[in-house]
């Protein structure tokens, strides 16, 4: 017996072996496509073994520039979507990343035997082939088939319907057939793509620098947020997920990197909503002998370039209301947003033990642990948020719920921060940056002992950024955007899900 024999009789057993072992409750559609594939492999045409594709054209390049590509040839790669089979002929819709065209295949210009193992494709195949590009009779542009290869069967039958509600759950579980059989979801991430670019574009053009700092750390600091625990075996010590990128950066101010920027990963252990996911995507930057002024500068008008930039324009439609970008955006201070949504004019009330009275009368927990400053952004969360269509800067944030801010000198019970809202939603978060180290060690004293007291989200002491803070800090300002929550606004998306690519989701 020949070698060539000796082979093919062993590609004949082995494909034998894989069909006995297949599943006996699989689908009859899995339980075919298995069957095409052993006996293709059995015939020693085992697409698997096939390394690479010479891609020349994508379909939308070719749709695009029909004039300069008619006639001549092409080579692209991708899907079997449709298939239409009219005896010795036939057409296939291939789908790439550009979208869809259309082929026309014949048995006489591939072969009859090839044309042979062609009717056995199924839908979802992954093909490579050659032709010319030419218009049919009715006017679309399609290619002429001159080669067919197999690069990779389908065994998963593509859904014939991939919508309503019904099936978002699997969606998000299954992002790989989302993406084949949705080309608004492929849309929307490319998009994301596309809005991040012209954020990055923004800020490398004004001398921002793009740097990393560590996603595992010893403390979980830079915000108020419940962080995720880990454990490294070789240090034998504990450590966080980061919720905020924000200490770091900051060091590297003062050490001299005078504008920095990252945008990555943040994880916050708590729940979930349309708005929330425990790993999530955000961007802090640090300008030295910048303020809070610059910060609203840069929030407002990187905001607007994305979405002119990425969308032609800065008036955004967003599941049904209209959103106008355009700079410079209406300025609220949260004690005024207090006074018009709750009726309590906090100029009236000047006393810690004034303010409990009234957050008795409004329901608030713990109020009677509460200072005035505490009453006042309690009101504003609990009455005022879900009035904040925006876009509106909130100022003056009560210095109890802002540890690393600056005060505002005019009134040092408030700092010189603010948060920015679209669609109710906080989309940024900045500050003129506390650099008082004996300040800024004193409000890490007080968030660490709401810490021991039980308030899992409260800020732990840092000792290492107060050090960081006596070698010397320049005047800064910090900006922290939501990046997802961007994104939902401008691909009109409704629920953050639909922008990250795989969400995290509970087992099934």
């Amino acid at each position: 017996m020949s070698e060539d024999s000796q082979t093919k009789m062993q590609t004949q057993t082995e494909a034998e072996d894989r069909s006995d072992e297949m599943e006996l409750d699989l689908p009859e559609q899995r339980r075919i496509r298995r069957e095409k594939l052993a006996k293709l492999q059995a015939d020693g045409r085992n697409p698997y073994i096939i390394e690479t594709w010479d891609v020349t054209d994508h379909s939308g390049d070719i749709k695009d520039n029909f004039e300069e590509k008619e006639g001549k040839e092409v080579s692209i790669a991708g899907r079997i979507m449709a298939k239409r089979q009219m005896g010795k002929a036939s057409f296939i819709d291939i789908q790439d990343k550009q979208g869809r065209i259309q082929v026309y295949v014949r048995q006489d210009a591939i072969g009859p035997e090839e044309y042979e193992y062609f009717l056995t494709y199924d839908l979802g195949d992954q093909v490579g082939l050659t032709g010319e590009v030419f218009r049919t009779r009715h006017g679309e542009i399609s290619i002429k088939c001159h080669k067919l290869v197999l690069l990779a069967k389908s065994l998963h039958p593509l859904p014939d319907k991939w919508h309503g509600l019904k099936d978002m759950d699997m969606r998000y579980r299954q992002r790989y057939i989302d993406l084949i059989v949705n080309p608004e979801v492929r849309n929307t991430f490319v998009m994301r793509t596309r809005i991040i670019k012209e954020i990055k574009k923004y800020l490398e053009d004004r001398g921002f620098l793009e740097v990393d700092t560590p996603i595992l750390t010893t403390i979980a600091g830079g915000a108020n947020a419940r962080p995720f625990n880990t454990y490294h075996n070789t240090l034998d010590i504990d450590l966080k997920l980061r919720i905020s990128n924000e200490l770091f950066l900051k060091r590297l101010i003062v050490g001299g990197l005078d504008r920095v920027y990252e945008m990555g990963k943040m994880f916050r252990n708590e729940g979930m909503d349309k708005n929330h996911n425990p790993e999530f995507t955000s961007m802090e930057l640090y300008q030295a002998y910048g303020d809070m002024e610059d910060m609203i500068d840069i929030t407002e008008n990187v905001i607007a370039t994305a979405a002119q930039n990425v969308l032609g324009t800065m008036v955004i439609e967003y599941q049904g209301k209209t959103f106008d970008l355009t700079p410079p955006w209406k300025r609220l201070t949260m004690q005024d947003a207090v006074k018009e949504w709750v009726g309590v004019d906090f100029e009236e009330i000047q006393t810690d033990e004034e303010a409990r009275k009234i957050a008795k009368k409004h329901n608030l927990e713990d109020w009677q642990k509460m200072t005035r400053g505490l009453v006042i952004a309690e009101l504003f969360e609990e009455y005022c948020e879900d009035y904040l269509e925006g876009p509106v800067f909130i100022i003056g944030h009560p210095v109890e719920i802002s540890p690393l801010a600056k005060r505002d000198p005019d009134d040092p019970r408030i700092t010189r921060r603010f948060e920015a809202y679209i669609n109710t939603w906080e989309i940024a978060n900045a500050f003129s940056e506390l650099n008082d180290p004996i300040d800024q060690f004193n409000r890490f004293k007080e968030q660490q002992e709401q810490l021991d007291e039980g308030d899992d989200e409260a800020h732990p002491m840092d000792e290492d950024f107060v050090t960081a803070l006596e070698v010397g800090m320049p005047p800064t300002g910090g900006l922290g955007i939501g990046i997802d929550r961007v994104i939902m606004l401008l691909t009109n998306s409704p629920s953050i899900r639909d922008i990250i690519l795989f969400p995290t989701m509970k087992p099934l």
